[in-house]
């Protein structure tokens, strides 16, 4: 029973997702309105029985080494279950309300919602390489079709196409890079792993080539740059409480697996050093990638595009709180876990605030499509302000914090150069959002110009809502958060 009470957040999606495809094959034509709740219930039920065997404490449960090594039950597991099913509820009540409304109604997207889910907490709890390249696969292919599933729309086809191909192929440079780790080590289990790179002193080309080959795979599942180029276009193309849960979910997801990857099988001196290690290539693709993606963001006419592009940049300042856990591998991780989390909320409040603000045939997707929203719609206009202003990281939201945080572990590190560019970036990052806030506030719809309509959908409503209560409480009262994000940390020592 008691192993069973800690996979119970694992069980309860997975077991969820088969019981609600089987509701969707039988229920009638029109009558699967219910299906986004079904979801919801289901991810909220995994979320409490994630709180539930936080409360109850996995230390305390022998039972789970039988599960090893190929699943890894500890607080940094838990801590990423909660994490990922508070982002797949917000997605699926934005399902609820964007589906019908643009009729796109069909039950296999909360399916495919779950079991994605399902691959991602897999990752979160990966123990083996086998069990990463089974969740990787997993959460990607749930991606991939919520992608193109608005099947008559061309640019929707082309973004799920090259999220695929790119996909497939970065999937493919992690398992050889796993593969090549394999014949140098022997093992398959990340702890065997770790211990054989750990004795073995000095880097073999074959493990030099095997670790670039493992964060090529891994980077590309965040959309760092220089691997970010299917980003856009599939987060453009994309239902949007798909581009949601792309931006929240599946990033995450990809963060649990760096960090569980990275920190078990490369956590040793040598491989952490900033002389030979892996440190240094993560540092200068984080400047990268903040650099990039706010320069290319600024730039962007679509609303849309523009959170794409936002979603890269703060896959930047995660990595930031990676590199920081060269020093201090509990800071820095606890830095990123705290960072998913009020990032989560408050990209699903965005998107969410997007939804709401368009109706069919009167949708907004450019800045132009919000231009006096916010004289003609004031709470649709308040909801996006407040999410625009927690991703810009400005107080007293739960994005001041999470920014915090992760700067903070950096200067604790040493890395001052670093956090200054991250800090400058940030800054940069002001200026596309508060643009987002100005033509909601400060112009009007040109003559003759489509006026965007908010849309009518309690769905949409509770998820801002949620969300909304989420950034606010975050933001305030960020403590306890906190300390669940060291707690969690504390499974990588230091």
């Amino acid at each position: 029973m008691a192993l069973a009470f800690i996979l119970s957040p694992l069980l309860v999606i997975a077991a969820g997702g088969m019981l609600l495809m089987l509701a969707e094959a039988f229920a009638k034509p029109g009558r699967r309105g219910g299906l986004a709740l079904g979801a919801t219930m289901i991810f909220a039920a995994g979320f409490a029985f994630s709180i539930g065997v936080w409360m109850y404490g996995v230390e305390d449960v022998p039972e789970r080494a039988m599960l090893a090594p190929w699943l890894q039950i500890d607080r940094f597991t838990i801590f990423f279950d909660a994490v990922l099913c508070l982002g797949g509820a917000l997605a699926a009540l934005l399902a609820g309300g964007y589906l019908p409304e643009h009729e796109l109604e069909r039950g296999e997207f909360y399916v495919l919602l779950l079991f994605a889910t399902v691959g991602a907490m897999m990752l979160a709890a990966a123990g083996d390489v086998l069990i990463v390249f089974l969740g990787l696969e997993t959460m990607s292919i749930g991606a991939y079709a919520i992608t193109a599933f608005r099947r008559t729309s061309p640019r929707s086809a082309e973004g799920a196409l090259k999220y695929f191909l790119l996909g497939a192929f970065a999937a493919a440079l992690l398992l050889y890079g796993f593969a090549l780790l394999y014949g140098a080590t022997g093992h398959t289990d990340l702890a065997g792993i770790g211990e054989a790179v750990k004795k073995g002193g000095e880097k073999t080309p074959m493990m030099m080539i095997a670790l670039v080959l493992v964060l090529v795979g891994l980077l590309f599942k965040v959309s760092a740059v220089p691997f970010h180029m299917w980003t856009p276009d599939a987060y453009e193309g994309a239902p949007t409480p798909a581009t949601t849960y792309m931006a929240a979910v599946v990033k995450a997801g990809g963060f649990a697996m760096l960090l569980r990857v990275l920190l078990t099988c490369f956590g040793d001196k040598a491989s952490m050093s900033w002389a030979a290690g892996w440190p240094p290539a993560l540092a200068w693709i984080a400047v990268i990638t903040m650099t990039v993606a706010n320069l290319v963001a600024g730039q962007q006419e679509s609303v849309k595009r523009m959170l794409a592009y936002s979603s890269i940049a703060h896959a930047g300042y995660l990595l930031v709180g990676v590199v920081a856990c060269m020093h201090s591998p509990s800071q820095g991780v606890s830095s990123v876990l705290f960072y998913l989390l009020t990032y989560t909320v408050s990209t699903a409040g965005a998107f969410g605030a997007l939804i709401y603000c368009g109706s069919r045939g009167k949708e907004a997707v450019t800045y132009e499509d919000l231009a006096g929203i916010g004289r003609r719609h004031p709470p649709a206009a308040l909801a996006f302000s407040l999410f625009l202003i927690s991703l810009a990281g400005l107080p007293p939201t739960a994005g001041f914090f999470g920014k915090w945080f992760v700067f903070r572990a950096a200067i604790d590190s040493g890395f001052y150069a670093l956090t200054v560019v991250a800090f400058l970036n940030s800054v940069i990052g002001v200026y596309y959002y508060l643009r987002v806030m100005v033509f909601m506030y400060m112009r009007e719809p040109a003559a003759g110009a489509p006026v965007a309509t908010p849309m009518r959908s309690g769905y949409v409503t509770a998820a801002l809502l949620l969300s909304a209560i989420l950034v606010i409480l975050l933001g305030i009262v960020p403590n306890q958060s906190l300390d669940m994000a060291i707690k969690a940390a504390s499974v990588f020592g230091g």
